[in-house]
């Protein structure tokens, strides 16, 4: 790789990363990919792999280097084996945009359209990352435009993966028009004018349904009832989280703390996830503490705690989510089914004997049973813990299963100040829009949030303060095509690039 080719896909690479929480200036989005475009355009296959590979690092680097913080910290490595596990992390993903540039060279040699081409092999790459070897679909490109309300509103339909396959489009649509203009062969200029007309109509075509879209729901929801909610952000610090002489304080601040709803018509607490650091099945004086906060309150409180199930020798423990009724019964409980590799188990654990998980606790965690929404009177509440929200297939089935709130517990104080509590926060509100579903955010350290079912953030909190958030959520059961479809759209993408491959080889044969 030349010099001019080395910086071009530097550059892609840092336009990408910039585009995303905490740098969030999105609109770099809709160019990043252009210098990447133009830096294989002439290439070989090996020289396409290179350059996306070159590209793919820089930006995923910048986006979970935080995972250093997390394994050195709290992970008790060294900082060189910290550092060497987000490199293979940051490797491993890097391998999606060199496979991307690789098939952009290989469908124009066998004369497929690029611009049609690309945002197919795009978007079915990142669908396919995000099911891989469990899924990582952390910050796909369609969550860049988080902040841009018009814009997104359609993945009511296609998901994230409809903004994703608009942004590679205008990328490349953008692309052609730089070399059309500036850099034609032999100096004749070609505008492809009927690019710049699907592109800038598809874009307009999307806008135009946000702005519908989000008309439509204030009408449709005007009627509903209000439901005022109180977060509460303890602010726990990691390090002393689980240390049995804290475990008291820690119940003594989330009482305190929840103790504003009483007389303000609160009729749901939320906890973050593992707020109550001790197996609140134990009914113990810690648990009984939790329980004289619903029944004071005269609120339905829902927390997470770790739980367990024992068969004879055997005990398996989950991550959970309780939800407690005003009078202090159980109402339902939620065992979390997409477990953190290395977090909360250790996947190959008798290959990988040394490694501990983050999350203490007597052993691995194991994943529950099934999806399954908690009751709340006449109501459901569709929980989601921890990075279970950057999965738009829990969140849809908890819509299926007839939720008609979701409400993500998390405890982001594993990611200390970095860009990750942005970029988590930024791709839960994502699943309030595919499912027109107001969204409660509970984090132990922030970021906690009230979602409306637009995607607007009405009301957060900041990091690392202890604090209350109060606000009004309705229950909501509309039906859209997305919850009852799921990601559709990625898989037609899938099929229609798996036809352009038939083609192309036909087209070799001939």
């Amino acid at each position: 790789m030349n010099k001019k080719d080395l910086l071009l896909s530097l550059l892609s690479g840092l336009l990408v990363c910039l585009s995303f929480p905490k740098a969030d200036l999105s609109f770099l989005i809709w160019i990043a990919l252009v210098p990447i475009l133009y830096a294989i355009r002439n290439k070989d296959l090996p020289g396409a792999f290179r350059a996306g590979f070159v590209a793919g690092l820089v930006y995923n680097t910048g986006l979970v280097y935080w995972i250093v913080f997390v394994v050195v910290r709290y992970g008790h490595l060294p900082l060189y084996a910290g550092v060497s596990v987000m490199l293979l992390l940051v490797m491993y993903l890097s391998l999606y945009p060199a496979l991307f540039c690789v098939g952009v060279v290989y469908f124009k040699r066998r004369s497929m359209v690029p611009v049609v081409m690309a945002p197919l092999l795009w978007t079915s790459l990142e669908y396919l990352k995000a099911r891989l070897f469990s899924g990582f679909p952390w910050e796909g490109l369609a969550y860049s435009q988080h902040g841009h309300l018009s814009l997104i509103q359609v993945a009511d339909i296609t998901g994230i993966y409809g903004i994703t396959f608009l942004i590679v489009l205008l990328n490349c649509v953008l692309h052609d028009c730089m070399i059309g203009l500036f850099l034609s062969p032999g100096g004749r200029r070609k505008t492809p004018l009927s690019e710049i007309v699907v592109g800038v109509g598809l874009l307009l075509l999307v806008f135009g349904y946000g702005m519908y879209r989000i008309d439509g729901l204030k009408n449709t929801e005007e009627d509903l009832d209000s439901v005022n909610v109180l977060i509460v952000q303890g602010d726990i610090d990691q390090s002393v989280k689980w240390s049995p002489e804290f475990q008291t304080k820690t119940m003594d601040i989330y009482r305190d703390l929840s103790a504003d709803a009483s007389g303000k018509g609160v009729s749901l607490i939320v906890w973050p996830e593992t707020a109550a650091p001790f197996c609140f099945q134990d009914y113990d004086e810690l648990s009984r503490g939790v329980i004289n906060v619903a029944q004071k309150t005269g609120a339905w409180l829902l927390f997470g705690s770790p739980s367990y199930d024992r068969e004879g020798d055997d005990v398996s423990f989950y991550n959970s989510a309780y939800l407690l009724s005003p009078e202090g019964s159980i109402s339902g409980r939620y065992d979390k089914v997409h477990l953190v590799p290395f977090g909360e188990y250790v996947p190959m654990r008798r290959v990988l004997f040394f490694i501990d998980k983050l999350v203490a606790g007597a052993g691995d965690f194991k994943p529950g049973d099934e999806i399954a929404p908690l009751t709340m009177g006449d109501e459901k509440i569709g929980a989601l813990i921890c990075y279970e929200g950057i999965f738009p297939e829990i969140s849809r089935e908890h819509r299926l299963k007839g939720a008609g709130l979701l409400v993500n517990i998390t405890n982001d104080a594993w990611y200390g100040n970095t860009s990750a509590p942005y970029q988590h926060l930024t791709m839960a509100i994502f699943r309030a829009i595919e499912n027109r579903i107001y969204m409660v955010r509970a984090a132990n350290t922030g970021i906690s949030a009230i979602v409306n079912s637009s995607g607007e953030i009405v009301s957060e909190t900041g990091l690392f303060e202890r604090a209350v958030l109060c606000g009004a959520v309705k229950f909501t059961h509309h039906s859209t095509f997305y919850s009852r479809y799921g990601n559709i759209f990625a898989c037609f993408c899938i099929g229609f690039l798996l036809i352009g491959s038939l083609v192309s080889l036909r087209r070799k044969n001939i």
